[in-house]
């Protein structure tokens, strides 16, 4: 593996180079343990930590199948779907890998008694499979986390909708918080030569289920003007919705949780904010059975002092359980409550006369197509947002990092540094760096 550090730190991106580096026969990789599937049982969500579950083991690099990808890690990042696979919550992976495994001879490699996870990546393409002719190795990249496979028609006006879509390094095994991982090729996208490693590979998920919830006609579809309540808006997923509709010209109402967060969603510029320490909203009861009307009322009351007597148009929701029914009671007359996520728990309970009656409409939200993606990596690469990085660990101490994530003790993301041996590596475009150096420096503390 030294090999392969010393041949990308050095700046030799030519095929040749990478072609002719020897891969190794194992990797180390941050896995889960079929074995310790009942670990935290009879445990409260809340008590479960992921550094009991997460192990980092040497795994074997598996045969590369037809239109993949082999990519060495230069950095990862923690996604709430690393926290649900490191609690075995709503349920264990291995069910995902092994229907998976079912499907195909290639498909059989991911059902395994250990799953390598990690939804994101920034890294050096090191071997490509058959088929594979738009990549090639030596070229830096970012990898989405959406694996299809397109062999039914459903999945070819919108890949999300593929009956085979599986989110990478989560339904399927090889995921990026590893120093090698493999994805299908339809999942590279050009590494902004801005950012560094670390940085590089912080926006991917986030960013991607962020511009398709908000953006993309597939999700609410914001416009210019359009005002936005968004839930966790200092976060690894509102912090680049906050982002997209500064640039957007819409206006953000930004719900977070402490006065530091507010402090963050001001730097990124926006002004409507509203702290729930301060407020010290209580939607539901002391017993989770029932949720007060009248602190949705008060909710309401807020939005609108602070927009100028206004409901909103759009709420970007995705705590779920704990914020829903109040995010249909706010959305205004005709607007639009789009949901992804349920962080706080997947069992929604809303008054649907507030719905219905005021022709709202809510829409489901799942990641996001190549196309969408594409188009989220390309909003980062011009410059126009920015990572939000706000710690960046070693490999070693993933388990740490993803307790940061499930104990909500972060600020938009958690980045992993795996082949890259220090923070602040993998800058190509200094110049335009220089040009865009303040604004990184305020989404970015790594």
């Amino acid at each position: 593996m030294q090999a392969i550090r010393d041949a990308i730190l050095s700046g030799d991106r030519s095929p040749e180079t990478y072609a002719a580096l020897p891969i190794p026969a194992t990797y180390r990789g941050v896995t889960v343990h079929k074995s310790e599937v009942g670990l935290f049982e009879g445990m409260a969500t809340c008590e479960k930590d992921p550094r009991r579950s997460l192990h980092i083991d040497d795994v074997p690099v598996p045969e590369l199948a037809p239109g993949e990808a082999l990519v060495a890690v230069m950095a990862s990042a923690i996604n709430y779907n690393t926290v649900w696979t490191s609690i075995f919550e709503p349920m264990p992976t291995f069910g995902f890998l092994e229907r998976y495994g079912r499907t195909s001879t290639f498909a059989k490699r991911h059902d395994l008694p250990y799953h390598v996870i990690g939804s994101d990546l920034a890294g050096v393409v090191l071997r490509t499979g058959p088929g594979v002719t738009k990549w090639k190795p030596g070229t830096e990249v970012v990898a989405h986390c959406l694996s299809v496979e397109l062999e039914d028609a459903e999945g070819h006006n919108d890949t999300m909708l593929d009956p085979q879509q599986r989110i990478w390094g989560f339904e399927t095994n090889f995921g990026g918080l590893a120093e090698l991982a493999i994805v299908k090729s339809n999942q590279l996208m050009p590494k902004a030569a801005h950012l560094t490693w670390e940085e590089a590979a912080a926006p991917g998920l986030v960013n991607s289920t962020a511009y398709r919830q908000l953006v993309s006609r597939n999700g609410a579809a914001m416009k210019l003007g359009d005002r936005v309540l968004i839930w966790g808006a200092s976060g690894g997923l509102g912090s680049y919705a906050t982002q997209m509709a500064l640039a957007s010209g819409a206006t953000p109402v930004c719900v977070v949780s402490s006065p530091e967060k507010a402090r963050i969603c001001r730097t990124m510029g926006a002004e409507l904010i509203i702290d729930r320490s301060t407020e010290g909203y209580r939607f539901w009861n002391a017993e989770g059975t029932t949720q007060d009307v009248g602190e949705w009322k008060r909710l309401g009351r807020r939005i609108r002092e602070l927009t100028g007597g206004y409901d909103v148009d759009i709420v970007f929701e995705h705590p779920g359980r704990e914020t829903f029914g109040a995010s249909v009671y706010v959305a205004r007359k005709g607007g639009t409550i789009v949901t992804c996520a349920s962080t706080s728990g997947y069992m929604h309970e809303y008054d649907n006369r507030y719905l219905w009656m005021n022709l709202k409409r809510i829409v489901g939200s799942h990641f996001a197509n190549y196309r969408e993606a594409w188009e989220a990596n390309e909003l980062v690469r011009r410059g126009l947002i920015h990572p939000t990085l706000s710690k960046t660990y070693p490999l070693e101490l993933v388990g740490q990092a993803a307790l940061d994530v499930h104990r909500n003790a972060h600020q938009g993301k958690v980045g992993v540094l795996v082949l890259a041996p220090e923070p602040g590596l993998g800058v190509t475009d200094p110049e335009k760096r220089a040009t865009i150096e303040v604004a990184i420096n305020r989404f970015c503390d790594a």
